[in-house]
């Protein structure tokens, strides 16, 4: 047996992305999602469609060429890199009073001291209920009068703490931006991609994780120089 060999061992396997179709939210300015029928069985022998849709459309990933013109795109991650134990961080009480909620460092002490440090390596997910609102678009991205979006995300000094303290792979959320959706300057996301490190959004079924001891499996659309790609994302809980 190989010496870096590893095993995961599991009991139930989760689905972590939403079922793709043409109503889910969008980013303003996304490309529609599409379905095209491009051969039926009667007249073809067989069913097959054509699929149009963002890089950033439904559960999806982000690459550092999202911000970074001469950085990684999508088809350069590394499949190592897209398997990874997961810490999830419920802030469901805090989003629901206050929908601009960002995640601090004291909640990721106060996380830490029911369960532990958070080891190297961790993908951090944050648990808002956001979810739930998928099917309704207005709620999900929840514009006021100005268009300005109303969601929770990461604060950027939690963000930082957790690249530099705890040496993170990275970050996912069931909103659809791990910013906080008034803040249109991605510094999270250019925080994080800067490193190379992982940035997930719009996943679903998080209440089903514990706080720790999953492993993600992050199933990418290798794109060529992708500024990133829809994921079908699987969460192997112990």
């Amino acid at each position: 047996m190989k010496q870096n060999q590893k095993t995961i061992t599991y009991s139930q396997v989760i689905h972590l992305s939403h079922i793709i179709d043409i109503d889910i939210p969008q980013w303003l300015g996304d490309p529609p999602v599409e379905f095209t029928t491009v051969a039926n069985i009667p007249e073809d022998g067989y069913y097959l469609r054509r699929l149009t849709i963002g890089e950033h459309s439904a559960t999806h990933i982000n690459a550092p060429k999202s911000f970074y013109p001469h950085s990684a795109g999508i088809d350069q991650y590394p499949g190592e890199s897209l398997v990874l134990p997961a810490v999830v961080i419920h802030i469901c009480a805090a989003a629901k009073l206050n929908p601009d909620y960002a995640l601090t460092v004291a909640d990721v002490l106060a996380w830490e001291k029911k369960n532990g440090e958070i080891p190297t390596g961790s993908l951090v997910l944050l648990h808002t209920g956001w979810d739930n609102k998928w099917l309704d678009k207005k709620a999900f991205l929840n514009q006021d009068p100005q268009g300005k979006m109303h969601f929770p995300g990461f604060s950027y000094d939690a963000t930082e703490f957790l690249l530099e303290q705890r040496q993170i792979a990275g970050l996912g959320t069931d909103t659809h931006g791990v910013d906080p959706g008034q803040d249109d300057s991605f510094n999270i996301n250019r925080l994080v991609l800067a490193q190379q490190r992982i940035i997930l959004e719009n996943l679903t079924n998080l209440q089903h994780l514990p706080p720790k001891g999953s492993t993600l499996m992050i199933g990418v659309l290798r794109l060529r120089d992708g500024s990133g790609s829809p994921v079908g994302v699987l969460a192997l809980v112990p």
